[in-house]
């Protein structure tokens, strides 16, 4: 048996990752449903997978603050074993229970596929993860949508350089009236 793979990400309605400006976390639309499904969604055992830039960026994010005032969400994502794939970043890494994993990403993933005892889980990782689409790697594709368009702030349009693929929706929950979480199966088309 290989350990499934997901991509996790967060989208604006109009399929930015993240953006420029004063919205805040999550949009400011994260509501207590959907924090409750995120603290559930990461309760059991997983392994995280990051690329070196957003581990930076959750290091820069996450590094100083108190725990306490985190979602515990992202508390207990931070709690979880980790593998940074990285040629350039070296341990000890400022982040407990993280590794870093030198070499290319999809002969990482593929030995981490076969090898972990868990679900492996990637929370952004944009570069990463279209690398292990096109590469046939990534079992699961959760996609967040936020109800809001960032057609002036987006960056980072989340699959701006993703392979084509096919998609069976798997699940899809509304939380708090307004956000949106869609679970796919991706398979490269052709």
């Amino acid at each position: 048996m290989t350990a499934t793979y997901t991509f996790d990400i967060f989208c604006s309605l109009d399929g930015f990752g993240s953006h420029t400006g004063d919205w805040g976390g999550y949009w400011g639309k994260q509501g207590p449903e959907f924090l409750a499904h995120r603290l559930e969604t990461y309760r059991d055992e997983q392994r995280m997978v990051f690329g070196a830039t957003t581990f930076r960026d959750n290091v820069e994010m996450l590094g100083g603050i108190d725990p306490e005032v985190l979602d515990p969400w992202v508390t207990r994502l931070r709690s979880l074993p980790a593998t940074v794939v990285s040629s350039t970043l070296r341990e000890p890494l400022d982040w407990p229970d993280a590794t870093v994993a030198a070499g290319d990403a999809v002969d990482v993933v593929t030995r981490l596929k076969k090898e972990s005892a868990v679900p492996l889980r990637s929370h952004g990782s944009l570069t990463l993860n279209q690398s292990l689409l096109a590469a046939g790697l990534v079992d699961r594709v959760q996609v967040t949508v936020f109800p809001v368009i960032t057609g002036k702030t987006g960056i980072r349009p989340i699959f701006g350089d993703a392979p084509d693929l096919d998609l069976e929706l798997l699940e899809s929950h509304t939380f708090d009236g307004n956000t949106q979480v869609l679970v796919y199966r991706p398979t490269l088309h052709g």
